[in-house]
């Protein structure tokens, strides 16, 4: 029976927390490299601006940015979080398909293993709403508990410290009067820890 979260098909112009765990919830970054070639591939993918990279082949990798656009991630040593909207049908799987494909063949070649990275098929929760919306990003950017200095999630792109064309925190932060206030909600959690249990007890981590 299939797990929770794994659907089949995906609606356009909607919102998704993707997210997925290593086999066993073993590693699936053992260090700075391996967190690194995870972004390199998220920016293979996203950037519209940087299509230099070739295949084997001499042809450019597909570009996925018409289909598919990231607000959020935070990648952690077992398991990676993700905030996207999905602009067609088959964008979020044309990427994630991509990009895990890409990272789990790295991943073995490096540390030569054999077999599957992931525990399963990556998970997605539809956002229905505003508030799951913006509680998504800060559950996402609170996975690390030193989340202001964590260097692999998209908080600082929220700060304003780093920009790049193939992340997109202002949808997120357009919703608040300024970043400051997206940032001070980021950080007022204490009264919303119910809510934040919630949302891991939903995404089964």
């Amino acid at each position: 029976m299939p797990g929770r979260n794994i659907y089949k098909q995906y609606a356009p112009d909607t919102y998704y927390h993707v997210y997925n765990r290593g086999v066993d919830k073993q590693a699936i970054f053992r260090d700075d490299d391996d967190y690194a070639a995870f972004l390199h591939l998220l920016k293979r993918y996203l950037d519209p601006t940087d299509r230099s990279e070739r295949t084997a082949n001499s042809r450019p990798y597909p570009c996925y940015d018409q289909d598919i656009t990231l607000h959020a991630y935070c990648l952690m040593p077992n398991h990676f979080h993700m905030l996207m909207y999905q602009i067609t049908d088959n964008g979020m799987r044309q990427l994630m398909k991509s990009v895990t494909v890409a990272y789990s063949m790295y991943f073995n070649k490096k540390y030569k293993r054999v077999g599957p990275l992931f525990q399963q098929r990556y998970r997605a929760v539809r956002m229905l709403n505003e508030a799951q919306f913006l509680h998504s990003t800060r559950y996402i950017h609170l996975n690390p508990d030193s989340y202001k200095s964590y260097e692999w999630s998209s908080y600082e792109y929220y700060t304003g410290a780093r920009r790049s064309a193939w992340l997109k925190p202002d949808p997120i932060l357009d919703c608040f009067s300024s970043q400051k206030q997206y940032l001070e909600f980021v950080e007022d959690y204490t009264e919303k820890r119910a809510e934040l249990a919630q949302l891991k007890a939903d995404l089964s981590l």
